[in-house]
């Protein structure tokens, strides 16, 4: 389900550069937005926070530099890894677009599989379930490659909506999903679903999780949402 892909939004104004990375990222299993612009990368990033962003230094308008800085003092997009990507080598070129908030510094011309690694790696920190890492909370391990998940060792049978409700809940132990959130992550922002069926499946989860004992981990946060722990 289009839900569970990572989401990577490519900021490149060379149309020909910009499609490249977009095919590579597909072939690779992700969900690809395009901006040829700032100002369009900054709308995108309104209607929908991507997992990642490829952000070119040298853009019309609004440079790079000046994007990545106001992604990074916005509170929701203050946690998304941006990789900056540019023509730029010399060190002091790198330590700005660092210090200016960049997760990575990757100078063109770039290998496209050295590129792939470092979207991997940083994916890895923030949805470690997308890259195929095995996730623990308490006594619950996930293994996102294998789709299994145990409780206590004991394995436990989960559908494949609870088995992504999990994964969303063991990615971020302790934050606080909205219905509205868990919909738009668990089903997809494109599917009509009522925010109801979020608490059936939730219900579902419960039941699966504590099918051989244990204590109920997830918290019901009144007129928010539910949390893991």
């Amino acid at each position: 389900m289009a839900a569970a892909q990572p989401k990577v939004l490519v900021v490149e104004d060379e149309p020909s550069q910009r499609e490249v990375l977009a095919y590579n990222l597909e072939a690779e299993g992700f969900s690809v937005a395009r901006a040829g612009t700032g100002d369009d990368a900054l709308m995108l990033v309104e209607e929908e926070v991507p997992d990642l962003i490829l952000l070119d230094w040298m853009l019309p308008g609004v440079s790079g530099i000046e994007i990545c800085r106001r992604l990074k003092t916005r509170p929701q997009t203050r946690t998304v890894p941006v990789i900056m990507l540019s023509a730029r080598s010399e060190e002091v070129d790198r330590v700005r677009g660092l210090e200016t908030g960049a997760d990575d510094y990757v100078v063109k011309p770039f290998s496209v599989v050295e590129l792939m690694a470092r979207v991997r790696a940083q994916l890895r920190r923030t949805r470690p379930a997308a890259v195929g890492q095995q996730l623990e909370f308490s006594d619950i391990l996930l293994d996102a490659e294998t789709h299994k998940v145990s409780r206590d060792g004991k394995e436990l049978k989960l559908g494949p909506t609870e088995f992504r409700l999990l994964t969303t809940f063991m990615e971020k132990p302790g934050r606080v999903w909205s219905r509205e959130q868990l919909l738009d992550r668990v089903w997809g922002r494109d599917i009509y679903v009522d925010t109801r069926t979020v608490d059936v499946h939730i219900g579902r989860l419960r039941k699966a999780l504590a099918i051989h004992g244990g204590d109920d981990l997830i918290r019901t946060v009144r007129g928010a949402g539910y949390a893991l722990g």
